[in-house]
């Protein structure tokens, strides 16, 4: 398993059908067993004529939690949160729903379609890595301006905001541990004329990611 550790990027949904029966998957970004447990009850609602509304959560490294209401023990809850654990994924709930269609899928079957509908969410969804960001201010000559988007996106940094005036100045989100090479780059590159500026450091998710 990958010690990068990485969160939903939005609500991720998917539908499928497998032998006459609908599956119907869902996934947020969740911080607290409270907020899981309220997606948990909004889909027993809303799909509150369906034969099953299974689910897990997981939350930080050590709050795990699945249910597989009324299907074969072990045939949902614990397929869906494997996949969850394979990608290195928390602050994440899933509930997949499932409209019976009159035929049996068996253990087997159960468990690759529970396991697909987490997978299917998942990726509608995106995922972001959790790490230290740099945020920083730096001038820029217009001039330059191709050229210093392209060193922040070689460090997978990201420009937040572009203001335009006699210079350009822009605030960029940096990987923490790439903040200094972004620095070398830029100086390098204005021979001296661009000294960014680091406004705040903080643990949080990055831009979306593809599965």
């Amino acid at each position: 398993m990958s010690d990068v550790i990485r969160q939903p990027f939005s609500i991720g949904e998917s539908e499928f059908t497998e032998k006459r029966s609908r599956f119907i998957s869902h996934v947020w970004t969740v911080e607290s067993e409270e907020e899981a447990q309220a997606h948990i009850r909004q889909m027993r609602a809303k799909y509150y004529d369906a034969r099953h509304n299974c689910w897990c959560y997981r939350i930080g490294q050590n709050t795990v939690r699945y249910g597989d209401d009324g299907e074969p023990q072990g045939t949902a809850g614990q397929p869906m949160l494997k996949v969850l654990e394979r990608e290195n994924v928390t602050n994440v709930c899933c509930v997949v729903t499932r409209y019976f269609g009159g035929i049996l899928l068996g253990a087997g079957g159960l468990s690759r379609a529970y396991a697909r509908g987490a997978k299917d969410a998942l990726n509608a969804a995106g995922v972001a890595t959790l790490r230290s960001w740099a945020v920083l201010r730096l001038p820029c000559a217009y001039s330059l301006l191709e050229q210093v988007k392209l060193e922040i996106a070689s460090v997978s940094g990201t420009v937040d905001e572009i203001v335009y005036g006699a210079d350009v100045t822009l605030t960029v989100s940096v990987p923490a541990e790439n903040a200094d090479r972004l620095r070398k780059s830029l100086t390098e590159l204005s021979a001296g004329n661009i000294e960014p500026e680091e406004l705040s450091r903080a643990f949080r998710p990055g831009p979306r990611e593809e599965l």
